[in-house]
């Protein structure tokens, strides 16, 4: 299990003014993510502000038939729960399911509401990073649409990778299928395609990258835009 995890661990929340930081600090309650667990379902009222310090959170868009396709994944740099504070009502039609175990801090939605509409530096960040947010499930939308299955999960990985410590994921075939949208069988494929050129090794769930320089050299463009504009809004 990940030890404790500062507060300034989170970029947005390193980022604050000390004194905003202040009026924060005895509402964050710091919280295991625990790999497969539900930060928020379809449909249900959002009432937490998740801030992960460590980990990876995936959004996941909820078919009728229980399918899911990947929206966005958050991490370090980010927030989980931006319906709280976008005006509609703290409901959205996705779920959010830690990806990858780590840790982090929730903040109660009512200190969330009292200090965003200080209009001060929370907000601003906030609103920032929703912006870089909306970026990123655009690209990911042209992304499933234009590119094959071994750009996507270059892009996946790769975007994973930006979030986490090492060079190692925790992720079966079936979940990376559940998270792309498509047949286990192709996820399969597109590994081994991966494997045989030295890119990763994938052996019981475990996913380590080999060489990170081929990986961006064959992932599509949508990597590099995503990137490009969390750097342009420093996130």
């Amino acid at each position: 299990m990940p030890g404790a995890a500062s507060v300034h661990h989170n970029r947005l929340l390193a980022a604050l003014p000390a004194a905003e930081l202040a009026r924060l600090r005895d509402a964050l309650q710091e919280v295991a993510l625990k790999l497969g667990d539900s930060i928020y379902e379809s449909g249900v009222e959002i009432r937490h502000l998740y801030f992960p310090a460590e980990g990876i959170v995936s959004l996941l868009q909820v078919m009728q038939n229980g399918s899911t396709s990947e929206l966005a994944v958050v991490g370090n740099e980010g927030v989980v729960g931006i319906a709280m504070f976008m005006g509609g009502g703290g409901i959205t039609p996705s779920r959010a399911i830690v990806q990858s175990a780590g840790r982090g801090h929730r903040l109660p939605g009512s200190v969330l509401q009292r200090e965003f509409e200080r209009g001060g530096a929370l907000q601003h960040l906030l609103l920032r990073y929703t912006q870089a947010l909306v970026v990123q499930m655009s690209q990911t939308a042209v992304c499933n649409r234009h590119h094959s299955l071994d750009q996507q999960l270059c892009r996946w990985l790769l975007m994973s990778l930006d979030r986490l410590p090492s060079t190692e994921l925790v992720m079966t075939q079936e979940m990376i299928a559940n998270m792309l949208g498509v047949r286990r069988e192709g996820v399969t494929e597109a590994a081994g395609k991966l494997q045989r050129a030295k890119m990763i090794r994938y052996a019981r769930g475990r996913i380590s990258v080999l060489d990170r320089a081929k990986l961006e050299r064959t992932v599509c463009e949508c990597y590099s835009v995503v990137k490009a504009e969390y750097d342009r809004l420093h996130l």
